[in-house]
């Protein structure tokens, strides 16, 4: 085989959730379409590498040009309330099913003494200082009901209690142990959002 195309191949397979069949069907699918597909793909790859970055704020990740993201920008958002998840999927996800109208944080990934995760390297920080700046009355964690999940929020409430009044809430009924918010349907956020519990 081409090394060329094998090389793509590898690279399409280290992509989340696509194995090698399916970066063999993408590569060959590009390379042998005649529309320019490729190219296009190619550039517009290329100028989100270079102009994406994560929001200064909350981490969502947004174009360089307009420094903070939507979420933060919108001033309808500011009504006290900050949604800490995992990661811009889940964003998405809430977003998608439209249950929840505040602002978000990101803490980019979950303490793990197994991938090595810890709180220096999540987005931690940042959100004691939003406490305070935004005049934060509630965090509604809706992280994994996984064990990282939940030593993750306890980690942050044990660092954001200390300084601050704000009152704790994670999701309630309908996201199952172990669960990740990625493979939810939007009944099932819209009730877990509506019974979310005080911690």
């Amino acid at each position: 085989m081409n090394s060329k195309i094998e090389k793509l191949i590898k690279q399409f397979a280290k992509l989340p959730r696509l194995g090698s069949r399916a970066a063999q069907r993408i590569v060959l699918a590009l390379l042998q379409d005649k529309t320019g597909k490729a190219v296009n793909l190619a550039n517009t790859l290329l100028d989100a590498v270079e102009s994406v970055r994560p929001c200064p704020i909350c981490g969502v990740l947004t174009d360089a040009e307009f420094g903070a993201c939507e979420f933060c920008r919108d001033v309808s958002r500011a009504n006290g309330q900050i949604c800490v998840v995992r990661d811009l999927s889940d964003v998405w996800t809430l977003e998608k099913s439209a249950v929840f109208h505040g602002r978000y944080h990101i803490l980019g990934g979950l303490i793990s003494g197994v991938t090595g995760m810890t709180p220096e390297d999540l987005n931690i920080n940042n959100l004691s200082y939003r406490v305070k700046s935004e005049n934060i009355s509630e965090i509604i964690f809706a992280l994994p009901n996984t064990v990282e999940g939940k030593t993750t929020q306890h980690y942050v409430m044990s660092v954001i209690g200390a300084e601050s009044c704000v009152r704790f809430s994670e999701l309630a009924s309908g996201v199952p142990l172990g669960g990740d918010l990625d493979y939810l349907d939007d009944g099932t956020l819209t009730l877990a959002f509506g019974g979310r519990k005080t911690l």
